[in-house]
């Protein structure tokens, strides 16, 4: 199972069930590639079949993939959802970028640290944390648990 980069708490995401046959534990382990980690207020049960919905990033950010954990919390659950195409992965990867920026932005408005603007700001965002979405990263994260 890889790595699940996690989804800003104050963007929203939408996770939907899927009409497809959810995937065994052991299958969804050994083909899943990494994933996304958001908070959920439901419960899933682990290998259901679902698209992840980024409203923010528009109509055409449908990413689908499968639960590959599901952890209660205080006022919800945790979930993990694990891609299993490296399209589908690169897309959220993108669109995980993306949102990130967005919540960057609201804090620094939060903080009325504001630049001139939006452009610079992402920039900023880039400059600080894009190699932690970088394909060397995904690709070592991925490589840890063949090496252990």
């Amino acid at each position: 199972m890889g790595c699940f980069l996690p989804h800003p708490d104050n963007v929203p995401v939408e996770i939907t069930p899927r009409k497809q046959a959810s995937l065994s534990r052991h299958k969804l382990h050994s083909i899943s590639l990494a994933g996304v980690a958001c908070n959920s207020d439901r419960g899933w049960r682990r290998g259901t079949a679902v698209d992840m919905y980024m409203p923010s990033l528009g109509e055409t950010a449908h990413y689908p993939g499968y639960i590959a954990w599901c952890k209660k919390q205080p006022g919800g659950y945790r979930i993990g959802v694990a891609f299993t195409d490296d399209q589908t992965l690169f897309g959220a990867r993108m669109g995980e970028q993306v949102c990130q920026i967005e919540h960057y932005y609201r804090l620094q408005h939060e903080q009325n640290q504001l630049p001139e603007n939006m452009e610079a700001l992402a920039l900023e965002w880039i400059n600080r944390h894009a190699v932690e979405f970088s394909q060397a990263t995904l690709d070592h994260a991925l490589a840890q648990p063949a090496l252990d």
